[in-house]
C-alpha cells in the first residue's frame, strides 16, 4: 500500500508558532525524508467559511497567507502537493455521503467540536435573532467533512496536534462503517503526534491552553524580531515570582513551555550573554539547569525571556527572508496552487469514482443496470 500524507490548515489568518511545532514543522521534515510517496497539504477554506460564512474576504484573502508561511517554512512545491479545499468538489460530495453513516450523538460527543464551539461562543439554543446564536451545521459537521478530506487521498498517515486526536478516531470509524457496508473501499489512516511532549499544545503567550488567532495570544511565523520581543516580554510566567530572588514554578510557565519545544543545546553557548547581567550571572549548560536555577530562586523572568526571544528569532529569520522573496512574486505562489489543487483534483476524482461504484450509484457507468 502507497504512504500518503493529508494535512491542512483552516485560512482565518496567518500561521504562528502552534501551527508550526503542532504540525508543520514536522511535515517538512517528512518531506524531506522521502519515506511517503505522496503528501497533500490542504488550505482548508471551505472548512473555514463554516464558522466564518457572514465574512469569505477574511478567508479568501489568507488563502495566500497560508501559502506563503508553508512555503517560507520549508515546504517544497516540487515534493508536496499544496491545493485549495474548495476547489476540489469530490470533498463536499464525500462529505454528503459520509454524513449518512454519522449520528447527531455521535457528532455531539466528539471533544473537539464541543471545545471548539465553546471556544467560538456558540450557544446551545437559536432564538433566530442572531446567526451566531446557535452552531451552524456546516461547523458541527466539521469532523465528517475532515474525513472526507483524509480518505479523499486514501491517506494513511495525518500528522497533526494532539487536539485533533478525536477527530481522527471519528475518521477511522466513518472508514470501517463504510467498508462494513459497501466492502472494502476506503483507507483507514493513522495519526502522527509530534514527538516532542510540549509540542502537543502550544499555549498561548497569555498562558491559555491554546495559541489561538481569536484569543490574540499568537506569534505569528511571519512576525518581525520587534514583534516578536515584544510579545515574549509580555508573557505569562509565574505570577508569585515577584523578585528576582523568589522561587519561581517552571509547570503551567508558559516561557518554560516554549523553550522545551524549541531550545536546543547549541543554543546555551550561542546566546550565552542572555544569562548575563549587571548583578548576577550565569553559565548554563542544560534546560535542566535552568529550571533548577529558576526553582531555586536567583534567575529572572527578563534573562529568560531574553534568551527565548533569541532562540525564536534566529528560528524565524530565516523564514522572513524566504517570505519577503515569495512576496516579489504573488503570482507564482498561485501558480504552485494551482498545480497542487489540479494533482489533488485528480485523486479524489479517482476516490469518489471508487465510493460511487461501492454505493451502486455508478448509474451510467453501470452496465447491467442499462442493459448493455
Amino acid at each position: 500500500m502507497a504512504r500518503i500524507i493529508l494535512t491542512g490548515d483552516r485560512p482565518t489568518g496567518r500561521l504562528h508558532l502552534g501551527h508550526y511545532v503542532g504540525s508543520l514543522r514536522r511535515r517538512v521534515e517528512l518531506q524531506n525524508q522521502g519515506g511517503f510517496d505522496k503528501i497533500f497539504i490542504m488550505i482548508a477554506d471551505a472548512q473555514a467559511l463554516t464558522d466564518n460564512a457572514d465574512n469569505p474576504e477574511k478567508v479568501r484573502q489568507n488563502i495566500i497567507q497560508v501559502a506563503l508561511d508553508y512555503l517560507s517554512a520549508g515546504l517544497d512545491p516540487s515534493k508536496v502537493n499544496i491545493f485549495i479545499q474548495s476547489m476540489v468538489p469530490q470533498l463536499t460530495e464525500l462529505t454528503f455521503y459520509y454524513m449518512n453513516l454519522v449520528t447527531v450523538q455521535r457528532l455531539q460527543r466528539n471533544p473537539t467540536v464541543k471545545q471548539e464551539i465553546k471556544l467560538r461562543g456558540f450557544s446551545e439554543t437559536d432564538d433566530g435573532s442572531d446567526n451566531k446564536a446557535g452552531t451552524p451545521v456546516g461547523f458541527f459537521c466539521y469532523p465528517i467533512s475532515q474525513a472526507a478530506d483524509i480518505t479523499a487521498f486514501k491517506a494513511t498517515t495525518v500528522p497533526v496536534g494532539e487536539d485533533q486526536e478525536p477527530m481522527l478516531e471519528q475518521c477511522r470509524e466513518i472508514v470501517r462503517k463504510f467498508n462494513s457496508v459497501y466492502g472494502e473501499t476506503l483507507v483507514e489512516p493513522e495519526i502522527l503526534l509530534p514527538d516532542n511532549a510540549a509540542c502537543m499544545r502550544l499555549p498561548g503567550t497569555d498562558g491559555k491552553a491554546k495559541m489561538s488567532k481569536s484569543l490574540g495570544n499568537c506569534i505569528y511565523l511571519s512576525d518581525s524580531a520587534e514583534e516578536v520581543a515584544a510579545k515574549v516580554r509580555g508573557m505569562f510566567t509565574d505570577p508569585g515570582h515577584l523578585q528576582v530572588s523568589d522561587p519561581g514554578k517552571v509547570e503551567g510557565n508558559a516561557v518554560f513551555t516554549y523553550l522545551d519545544a524549541f531550545c536546543l543545546p547549541e543554543h546555551f553557548e550561542r546566546f550565552s550573554s542572555c544569562f548575563v547581567g549587571k548583578k548576577s550571572s550565569f553559565e548554563f549548560h542544560t534546560l535542566d539547569e535552568v529550571k533548577a536555577q529558576y526553582r531555586a530562586g536567583g534567575l529572572g523572568d527578563v534573562m529568560l525571556k531574553n534568551f527565548l526571544t533569541a532562540i525564536l528569532n534566529e528560528l524565524l529569520e530565516p523564514m522572513r527572508q524566504r517570505r519577503a522573496e515569495l512576496e516579489k512574486d504573488l503570482p507564482a505562489v498561485w501558480e504552485i496552487l494551482r498545480k497542487g489543487t489540479e494533482a489533488a483534483y485528480a485523486e479524489a476524482q479517482s476516490t469518489l469514482d471508487d465510493v460511487r461504484r461501492a454505493m451502486r450509484i455508478d448509474y451510467f457507468n453501470d452496465s447491467t443496470l442499462i442493459g448493455k
